[in-house]
């Protein structure tokens, strides 16, 4: 679903990545890890065309990355969905609305998403709270309704660049029961974390592949964690 060919980016005339070659197929499930400023932000920016490589290819769920036209942009994005480090609201709006947003903005905000809405607001455990403004959420409640608005387009890749970064260890558990079971419905996914608890916290649950990044270029480390 997504591939890499030699692909590379840098900032001016530094290379941030390089060399960067793997395939990331359909149903899978990895960690990209690495230090702080190592570029994990920066690789799944490239792997929703966010970004464009600067060498190299990137090819996006059959299209190459760099030839896309702007409304291609728009409907790679809802295929793919994005759980941002520091994820974003709309604080005037209630939690409900907010993660319907793609909806709204996509024209489909219908009444049968409607119940579709309400039933993934349930799965993710915010049932209680979709009327509440986002500055009245906790960190956990921010982060599950992040993961929601995410997949609120049924997407066919989930990226989540440290979700669990600014949750209680309890938290990180239960958010990772999440997106291993979307693993479970066929969902690809790649989780950014430098959490090497969560990383092994997954090993009952999901074969994933680890993702190593360092030094501008990534390693795997193999299927088992």
């Amino acid at each position: 679903m997504i591939e890499m060919d030699e692909a590379a980016y840098g900032y001016g005339n530094e290379p941030l990545l390089e060399g960067l070659s793997l395939q990331l197929p359909r149903g899978s499930f990895h960690f990209l890890t690495g230090p702080s400023g190592a570029g994990k932000t920066t690789f799944l920016k490239l792997c929703y065309a966010e970004l464009l490589p600067t060498a190299g290819h990137v090819t996006l769920l059959g299209q190459d990355a760099a030839a896309l036209a702007r409304d291609d942009v728009a409907d790679l994005r809802r295929r793919i969905g994005v759980v941002h480090q520091d994820c974003q609201f709309l604080d005037h709006l209630p939690t409900a609305e907010n993660i319907a947003l793609p909806l709204t903005v996509a024209g489909r905000a219908t009444p049968d998403q409607a119940a579709n809405l309400s039933e993934l607001i349930s799965w993710v455990g915010l049932k209680s709270r979709a009327h509440a403004l986002p500055p009245e959420l906790s960190g956990g409640e921010r982060q599950r309704a992040a993961l929601a608005r995410a997949i609120i387009m049924d997407p066919d890749v989930i990226l989540a660049d440290e979700p669990t970064g600014n949750v209680d260890w309890d938290m990180s558990l239960r958010l990772l029961q999440l997106l291993v079971e979307l693993n479970r419905m066929g969902k690809t996914v790649v989780i950014a974390t430098h959490d090497l608890p969560l990383i092994r916290a997954a090993k009952s649950q999901v074969q994933a592949r680890v993702l190593r990044l360092q030094s501008g270029r990534i390693s795997v480390a193999g299927a088992d964690l």
